[in-house]
């Protein structure tokens, strides 16, 4: 799957100028094999002026094309563009035939079968510029148009789309119609088939319906209310604060298989990857980031598909205001606890990470920056989503929550079922306040990288003085935390006060007491602000000895991410992060802070900032630390902590005895029992430590052939410490091009493993040339995962990174494969900085 030849802005301006896209007629024959559907598409569409422009398809074979009942030449295609010449003004219909691919990559029209029970599974995916590997297209948001679709399918499957699929002629002949519904972008057109498991309601006069494959159908069915009432709640929220009602006809959920992102925001037809129907224990947090998809995934019906950026540089108005508004949405109207937490311990440093590297953008790039359509793919990232989305809370905490509901209102009335750009959005905003949210916004949406702020505590005759050192630009409101030491227990801290302040305000003090200092002032108390945030040296001191002792979650979701990015800056070594680890997180009850803590001390300070030769100390530490948040769990307790501590646990034995032992129980001591993503996990480890066999994983596969399964048995067989097993896995990443996304990503982590730098030397030398011409040859999405999950992590020196930046000076990788590339190499950098200075 070669890149297709992409779609410039100016080009798409020339065409949204020169053409109306009235509507589409598509009919789709999915019974024609494994290889292939059959695509025939009717646009009709008005020229404005005489003028050539193009239509976009990729085909695996062009049948035929007509303008106006005229043949056109369809050998004119190139690559993926048929040319339309001459063009006179007026009305205009073109109908393009077609044979397409499916995909097994998860882009355009994906095919999967599934193991289990032997059925197949379509679904689309035709964000960005995929829709013309399933129909004929202008394929760019701005030329939004009325979409109407008839499918032909196997008899025992059911469609589904945009609009409420209903059945026309005979059983026999799986006809299905899709009637017009309201105008769309390309992007946005969707089609499931298959034989779903399916779970129907109805809520405020629409239609609400989950499916999943049938082999997931109890699993679905156990958290179908969980689900539903999410739903509704989020749903009835959103009418509460938007004035515009819900657009669309229907609500349906799709749970679809080998999903390569977390869930798409297709009017009527939500696909969100089938990982969300857990068929293994889930810890409260996993459950929560489920939750806040669906509410991020309903909050972009109104911000994505009902008002539509004009161009991709706008992506982030649809990606940061949906974040912001799942997090926000969930706190305000569901049961859930802690969102916030959350996005602070996970999500906010997904964005200061991405900010912090050589790639960083703006959350707002300036016109033109984003000028084709390969240029927007890269900027999917967390600047885009975590970064904006904390952009969005503090002009919520600047504007106020009231004038910021009445801007949005008034931008989806101005621009309802049309397209908007940033510009038209801050002018929403500003009639709804006095205050300057365009220069708010040069600040905040135009700059790159994160202020840092730092405390400095004076004392004075009356009491002491706080002065905050700013560096950076921008304006913050914060929330100063003050608090003292518990007088009957010295590991516990009480709140003095929280204070707030603007960051910069006026000069001199930010902030003044009398009587003692506090024994711990932290800046950003409540998480508002998108900085990284120092102590002074007695703070500090004071949150080493006493951080399990803070009342509130979210605080010691800050200090611990403060914790973090001093490690990541030098500023503190890893050892100590791993003494507070040690000290302080079996006394955790937020699950959230344990699996955040938890997991950059395992992949990130014991794999990445540690010498190699600290490691096996690094893995006891954190053994220690899990078998004590095992003891303060007590059996049959929620997945949470306990699960978290089991994961890890596993994913850091040096010896191969108890986990054996583990799997002959079924058990861990205490719970909780191996259920098969556990038992996969254990499988792995004992792959890595070279403590199973071949015949064991294909054991194991046998008792679970399902997808998951496979994917396990891929990852375990690549992380064999084997001359013929990593030779095996190389051919098959590298050579054979026979493996999904799915499949793919799980033998690249099997792969590399830390405890055999040997080993895979070797394979580090080749990767660069062998990854270079996998993303050229199959697409997008295989150029993402070989840069992310196919990178040499555990070989942490000096030839990787000279390999890397060899490879990066030549012409050959592709904009994604470079793009994640540099990230790895810019993440080892900081990984030789932080290991030569401790």
């Amino acid at each position: 799957m070669a890149p297709m030849t992409v779609l410039t802005r100016d080009e798409a301006q020339a065409r949204a100028r020169l053409l109306d896209v009235h509507s589409y007629d598509i009919d789709l024959d999915l019974t024609r094999g494994e290889e292939q559907f059959r695509s025939t598409t009717v646009i009709r569409f008005h020229a404005r002026t005489p003028g050539d422009t193009f239509v976009e398809v990729r085909p695996a074979a062009l049948l035929s094309a007509t303008l106006d009942g005229r043949p056109l030449d369809i050998t004119s295609l190139d690559d993926n563009r048929l040319p339309l010449a001459a063009l006179t003004p007026g009305d205009h219909e073109l109908r393009v035939e077609a044979d397409m691919r499916y995909s097994r990559t998860g882009e355009g029209m994906h095919r999967f079968t599934d193991p289990v029970d032997g059925e197949t599974y379509l679904y689309t995916q035709l964000f960005l510029d995929d829709v013309q590997r399933v129909f004929a297209a202008f394929d760019q948001p701005d030329l939004k148009a009325v979409f109407s679709a008839t499918v032909t399918a196997p008899p025992a499957w059911t469609v589904l789309g945009n609009t409420v699929a209903t059945r026309v002629g005979p059983p026999a002949e799986g006809r299905w119609k899709l009637p017009p519904g309201r105008p769309l972008s390309t992007y946005f057109v969707a089609f499931a088939a298959g034989p779903w498991h399916t779970v129907r309601t109805e809520h405020a006069g629409i239609p609400f319906a989950l499916h999943c494959r049938r082999s997931l159908a109890p699993h679905l069915d156990a958290d179908a209310d969980e689900l539903l009432g999410l739903t509704r709640r989020c749903f009835d929220r959103f009418h509460q604060i938007f004035d515009e009602p819900y657009p669309f006809d229907s609500y349906d959920q799709a749970f679809v298989p080998e999903y390569n992102f977390g869930a798409m925001e297709n009017p009527g037809l939500v696909v969100l990857r089938d990982e969300y129907v857990f068929r293994s224990a889930a810890t409260d947090t996993e459950r929560q980031t489920r939750a806040v998809t669906i509410a991020h995934e309903m909050a972009h019906m109104w911000f994505g598909d009902l008002v539509t950026l004009r161009w991709w540089d706008d992506i982030w108005l649809n990606e940061s205001f949906a974040e912001y508004m799942g997090y926000q949405v969930l706190t305000d109207a569901t049961h859930v606890t802690g969102p916030w937490t959350e996005f602070g311990v996970s999500r906010k440093a997904w964005g200061y990470a991405a900010d912090q590297r050589e790639t960083t953008h703006p959350v707002a790039p300036e016109p033109g920056a984003v000028h084709d359509t390969a240029a927007a793919l890269l900027n999917f990232d967390g600047i885009s989503y975590a970064k904006g989305a904390s952009a969005l809370r503090q002009l919520v905490a600047w504007l106020g929550e009231k004038d910021f509901l009445a801007g949005i209102n008034t931008h989806f009335a101005r621009h309802r079922f049309g397209n908007a750009t940033l510009a038209d959005f801050l002018d929403s905003l500003a009639g709804a306040t006095e205050r300057d949210v365009h220069a708010w916004a040069d600040r905040w949406l135009r700059t790159t990288g994160v202020d840092t702020l730092t405390p400095r505590i004076t004392t004075t005759d009356s009491g002491w003085e706080l002065t905050v050192d700013h560096e950076g630009t921008r304006p913050h409101r914060i929330a100063v935390g003050l608090y003292d030491h518990d007088p009957d227990d010295p590991r516990r801290l009480t709140a003095r006060t929280r204070e707030e302040i603007d960051l910069p305000g006026p000069t001199g003090p930010a902030l003044t007491g009398t009587g003692p200092r506090p024994a711990l002032v932290l800046l950003n108390d409540g998480d508002l602000a998108y900085a990284k945030i120092r102590l002074d040296p007695d703070s500090h001191d004071t949150a080493l000895g006493a951080l399990s002792g803070l009342p509130d979650p979210l605080t010691r979701a800050v200090l611990w991410n403060s914790l973090r990015d001093q490690v990541r800056d030098g500023l503190l070594t890893p050892g100590a992060y791993l003494r507070a680890t040690r000290d302080h997180l079996p006394h955790e009850t937020d699950n959230a802070v344990v699996e955040g803590v938890l997991t950059f001390a395992r992949d990130q300070i014991a794999d990445v900032y540690l010498p190699a030769d600290h490691r096996d100390d690094a893995l006891a530490i954190l053994r220690d630390t899990c078998h004590d948040l095992l003891r303060r769990t007590g059996q049959g307790t929620a997945p949470g902590p306990r699960l978290a501590a089991v994961r890890t646990l596993i994913d850091s034995a040096t010896t191969d005895a108890a986990l054996h032992d583990w799997l002959r129980a079924g058990t861990v001591p205490g719970g909780p029992a191996l259920d098969p993503e556990l038992r996969w996990r254990v499988l792995t480890r004992l792959a890595v430590l070279g403590a199973v066999t071949p015949d064991a994983i294909t054991a194991e596969l046998a008792a679970d052939p399902s997808a998951t399964g496979r994917e396990g048995a891929a990852r375990c067989r690549a992380a064999l410490p084997d001359p013929a097993a990593k030779q095996a896995a190389w051919h098959s990443l590298y050579a054979d091009d026979s493996l999904s996304a799915y499949l793919w990503t799980a033998t690249a982590q099997g792969f590399w493993q830390a405890e055999q730098l040997d080993l895979t030397r070797p394979y580090r030398d080749r990767y660069h040339p062998d990854a270079t011409a996998l993303a050229a040859r199959r697409g997008t999405a295989l150029a993402k995962a070989a840069g992310n999950h196919g990178f040499p992590r555990p070989h942490i020196d000096h030839d990787t990174l000279r390999l890397g930046e060899e490879c990066l000076s030549g012409t050959e990788p592709t904009p994604a494969f470079r793009r994640q590339l540099r990230d790895r190499l810019d993440d080892l950098r900081r990984a030789l900085a932080v290991r030569y200075t401790q």
